[in-house]
Formats: C-alpha cells, sequence, structure tokens
C-alpha cells in the first residue's frame, strides 16, 4: 500500500510539471464583436498549425471502489490540426488533417506497462457559420481511422465517416452533434458498434468570467434500448491568462479505450488539460 500511495504522489507531481509550453498560450476573454473578428481572421490566415481536441493528462481509478494498483491508472490525450491549405477555399472552409493519440497507462504495476494506445488519425473539411457578426457553428464532414496497433488477437480498428456540427446557443452555452457511417475493418471488433455507439451530442457550459468549463457527452451504442455511454468533465483555469486548468474526467460506459471496447468501466480522474484556442472537438 505504501507504494502504492509513493507512486500515486510521484504521478500527480508529474501532473503539475507536465506541458510547461502551455503557460505560453493565451486564453481571449474578448466582447462577442471581437470574438467574431478574432476568429474570422485565425480560420481564413492561421495558425496552420493547433491544438484538435482537449489534450490532458488524468491520474485515477475505478469508482466505486477502493484504489488498487490494477483499478488505477493514467490517461493522457495528445491532439492537434494542422490546416492543409493556405488560401481560404469556396464557402469559406478549410481542409484540415488532425491526429489524436489516448494512451492508458497502468503506473501502478510492476514495470509501469502501457495498458492500451489509440491512434485516430483524421481528414476533414469544415464550415464556419457567422449571422450578423455573431459566430453560430459550424459544420464539419470527417473520414477518420481509429485502431491501436496490435497484431493477432489483440488487435482492433474501425473507420467512421462523420458529419459533425456545434452551435452557439449563447456565449455560455454550445451544443455539439456527431453521427458516422461505420466501417468495420478488424477481425476482432466486429461488434464495436455495440458499444461504442452510432453517434452522440453534448453540452459545453462555460462561465461568463470563461474560468469554469463543464462538458457532457452521451454516446448513443447500437440498438433500440436507452444505451448511452457517458462522459462528464469539468475544468478551472488557474489564470486568465495561461492555458492551464485543473481537470475532473467522469467516464461511464463501454469503448473508453479500444483493447477493452466491450468491458463495461466506470472512472473517476483527475489532473491537467489544456484546450484549444477557441473551441474542442468531440
Amino acid at each position: 500500500m505504501k507504494s502504492f500511495r509513493r507512486k500515486l504522489a510521484v504521478i500527480l507531481f508529474l501532473v503539475v510539471v507536465t506541458f510547461p509550453g502551455a503557460w505560453a498560450q493565451l486564453v481571449p476573454v474578448p466582447h462577442q464583436r471581437e470574438f467574431t473578428d478574432s476568429l474570422k481572421k485565425e480560420l481564413d490566415y492561421g495558425p496552420f498549425f493547433g491544438l484538435y481536441k482537449d489534450t490532458y493528462f488524468i491520474v485515477g481509478t475505478k469508482v466505486p471502489g477502493i484504489p488498487t494498483q490494477y483499478n488505477s491508472d493514467v490517461k493522457f490525450q495528445i491532439s492537434f490540426a494542422i490546416r492543409l491549405t493556405k488560401n481560404v477555399l469556396p464557402w469559406h472552409t478549410f481542409l484540415f488533417l488532425a491526429y489524436t493519440q489516448k494512451t492508458f497507462w497502468n503506473v501502478f504495476q510492476e514495470s509501469l506497462p502501457m495498458g492500451d494506445i489509440n491512434f485516430n488519425p483524421a481528414l476533414g473539411i469544415s464550415k464556419p457559420f457567422f449571422n450578423q457578426g455573431r459566430y453560430v457553428g459550424k459544420l464539419s464532414l470527417i473520414v477518420e481511422h481509429e485502431s491501436n496497433g496490435r497484431d493477432g488477437p489483440d488487435s482492433r480498428s474501425w473507420n467512421r465517416v462523420s458529419l459533425s456540427g456545434m452551435a452557439m446557443i449563447d456565449e455560455w452555452l454550445m451544443v455539439h452533434a456527431k453521427i458516422w457511417v461505420p466501417i468495420v475493418d478488424g477481425e476482432n471488433n466486429r461488434d464495436i458498434t455495440k458499444y461504442c455507439g452510432i453517434y452522440q451530442s453534448g453540452v459545453v457550459l462555460t462561465t461568463p468570467n470563461r474560468r469554469w468549463t463543464f462538458g457532457f457527452t452521451w454516446v448513443k451504442r447500437a440498438g433500440f434500448n436507452l444505451n448511452f455511454n457517458t462522459i462528464l468533465e469539468a475544468s478551472w483555469n488557474v489564470h486568465k491568462r495561461t492555458n492551464l486548468n485543473l481537470f475532473a474526467q467522469y467516464y461511464n460506459g463501454y469503448g473508453e479505450d479500444l483493447l477493452h471496447y466491450n468491458q463495461f468501466r466506470t472512472m473517476l480522474r483527475v489532473g491537467l488539460v489544456f484546450k484549444p484556442r477557441f473551441f474542442s472537438e468531440f
């Protein structure tokens, strides 16, 4: 037990010192007109490389229950996107290449083995929408692949053609949704939609000072029953001039990782998250 607590202390220390470059990323808190102008400029002219989904480093355990070396782990995600065209495309669309890697690290076990690593490259085209000087949302068509890079019986992979959308209901409220056509090529996960779903939706709430952000995402699994995978998230920005955020994530359902996609789990983890300049993708 002492060894477990010692490892937990080390991991919490790593959480504090990981991604030092995030301090340099400024988080804007503009009025609506300034926000819209800034967003238009960035979409039209760059930068061409940046964060895509949330990038985080978190540690936690299965709930409810007593933490042990077998039900606790570190989860971290790295995600970025590159815009592929320098000029603005017709209808003010933009083409991008994205890559997300999600890793589950069994740091409390002997030799600190990796539990599973999920690789998720994507190619997409997005169209933002503006109305009377206000950003109202965007639509994206995305072709993506996801696999865990293993062979033999542990190999998992599938592909998706996704239509993704988000809408700003107010400055503090955003809703998002994503539906996909699955193309399952993995021999060992033919039933993956039964667990990883066929569409998802959610809401994001932000406090007026933009210090607190709360997210709720639910993924509908295949079938006619009310069966969902649920993700609850909360983050707190430590200072308005940094992109460093304390972060908590609760996952309930199947498909958190590809290797164990058909195993139900409930996990609570805490750590740090670094968010894209304007919006996170889902």
